[in-house]
């Protein structure tokens, strides 16, 4: 009789931080520059620029409440984001988590909203490139001309892109000196506005601060309070990027955890800080000055810019320094949000999720090389392709943003209590810092998302409408339509590459798992 033998299964991938060596240059940042990075990330001086005129529109007083209200689910998402990290350093971040809490499909699904959410954003940061870097010199007519504004900010995506390509440390440095003149031009504009309410000599519409613009029972309704924290939750948008350059970071497991949660803490101050003086400054009125003036709501920096600083010698300068900082603010932004996208990339690539050629590192500079040109190059295409068909397409393309973000933020929180789910009664820091914590900032995230969805599906919302081309022919705003759309885009796209390229979605190179009482 002849016995065979018969070769022991094949053990399953490893679900821990073994399988996070990509060929990232390891230990080229500390816990300061993932901090820069984190700060940088969210263009602290653009976002405020372009999002507070809309918060007072809102809720006029009451924006500084909206400020700290809208800070609470991204602080308890950033625990998420450090308690995730802490058991895998992946680059991948949500992608990853997710597809080891919830299953291949819903983690392919999150680090799409990434990268959607991403693209999307790089073409409005790329227009406030090319129309302020036209105001700093002084070329306002080339500043509404839509071909060179368009011009500026592709060239402007490619120097970036080059920048990020170059090298992580290169990243960092720019980010300094960038961030830098960003937090003392704004701490600047708040002293000075501050010093003239104060002192006698601010505009008769000023006032100072009052503890009744703390209140969230002073705000009109229910509805506008949903509003106001939706268009203040986009403002805090980006420190993940401290957490997606997780396998380039000293102490990988900890340090990039602690540099997202301390990222959300300062831009808490920086924009209270900011907001409160602004408003004390000019009001919250709908005319001149005002906060809530609807000619000045996408940029009301550097509307306020010239009467805080005054019209002589130093105030000219001033009020330049303040187009600058809103420029430098999209540059950093622009390069921050380059760099989580290729790291997303890289990762799905890495583990079969997407074409393996988006896995190739350079062999001297050690970055990602397809995922950092690749998206550069989807960037400058969606951004020329909007700009072609409509300006208003693009605003509208920009709304959407808060939908990704909402999406993958929240999926991440809910994967950070099913992944611990073993181990949350443990000891109360399990239960709070792994569970309560990241499941509440995502309750609170899917209610946003939902809320966000009937907003936005209202015809007359935002700039553009569609009407649906099969029955019922419904009428839905370009904001929901672009947002949904672009995650259903990704779900299609998700079940192509599934059908030819099926290893990843048989969980054969990311097995569910979940934290065990060993720690594993």
């Amino acid at each position: 009789m002849t016995s065979h033998s018969v070769p022991p299964p094949a053990p399953p991938p490893s679900p821990g931080p073994a399988a996070t060596d990509k060929g990232l240059k390891q230990g080229a940042l500390g816990l300061f520059s993932s901090t820069v990075i984190g700060l940088a990330s969210t263009a602290p001086a653009y976002s405020l620029a372009a999002t507070l005129g809309v918060i007072v529109g809102i809720v006029g007083f009451q924006s500084p409440i909206v400020i700290v209200l809208a800070f609470v689910p991204m602080f308890l998402i950033a625990y998420g984001y450090k308690e995730l990290n802490r058991a895998d350093p992946d680059c991948g971040t949500t992608f990853t988590w997710a597809s080891r809490a919830f299953g291949p499909r819903t983690g392919w699904l999150g680090g799409w909203g990434i990268v959607a959410a991403d693209i999307i954003v790089m073409a409005n940061l790329a227009q406030i490139a090319g129309a302020y870097g036209f105001q700093l010199v002084g070329a306002d007519g080339l500043a509404r001309d839509t071909f060179w504004v368009t011009f500026v900010g592709v060239v402007w995506i490619a120097l970036m892109t080059l920048i990020c390509y170059v090298g992580i440390e290169l990243s960092a440095a720019f980010q300094k000196a960038l961030l830098t003149v960003e937090v003392v031009v704004l701490v600047l504009l708040a002293v000075t506005a501050l010093v003239k309410v104060y002192g006698g000599t601010a505009p008769a519409v000023s006032s100072e601060i009052s503890w009744s613009w703390f209140n969230p029972l002073e705000i009109g309704s229910f509805d506008d309070l949903t509003k106001s924290i939706l268009a203040g939750v986009f403002i805090y948008w980006g420190w993940d990027t401290a957490v997606s350059v997780n396998e380039e970071t000293v102490d990988r497991d900890r340090t990039p955890g602690r540099a997202a949660v301390l990222s959300t803490v300062i831009l808490l101050l920086v924009y209270l800080v900011v907001t409160t003086s602004a408003q004390s400054f000019a009001g919250v009125g709908e005319k001149g000055i005002g906060l809530g003036n609807p000619e000045n709501s996408g940029d009301v920096l550097s509307s306020l810019g010239s009467e805080v600083f005054g019209s002589g010698a130093w105030g000219t300068v001033a009020t330049k320094l303040l187009i600058l900082m809103v420029l430098t603010s999209a540059a950093a932004s622009t390069q921050t949000t380059i760099l989580p996208t290729a790291r997303t990339t890289l990762s799905m690539a890495a583990f079969k999720a997407i074409p393996r050629h988006f896995a190739r590192i350079h062999p001297r500079f050690l970055t990602p090389t397809w995922s950092t040109v690749g998206m550069g190059l989807a960037s400058i295409a969606f951004y020329v392709m909007l700009t072609q068909v409509s300006e208003n397409v693009l605003a509208d393309s920009i709304g959407s943003v808060g939908l990704m973000i909402a999406f993958y933020y929240g999926l991440t929180g809910f994967a950070c209590v099913w992944y611990y789910r073993r181990v949350l009664t443990r000891s109360p820091r399990d239960l709070w810092t792994r569970g309560i914590m990241p499941g509440l900032g995502g309750v609170l995230l899917l209610y946003f998302f939902v809320n966000a969805c009937i907003v936005y599906s209202a015809a007359d919302y935002g700039s553009t409408s569609w009407t649906l081309p099969f029955p019922p022919h419904w009428h839905l705003g370009g904001v929901f339509v672009t947002g949904v759309g672009a995650l259903l885009l990704g779900a299609v796209l998700m079940l192509l590459y599934g059908a030819f390229r099926p290893a990843f979605f048989r969980q054969e190179t990311i097995p569910v798992s979940a934290h065990d009482e060993r720690g594993h």
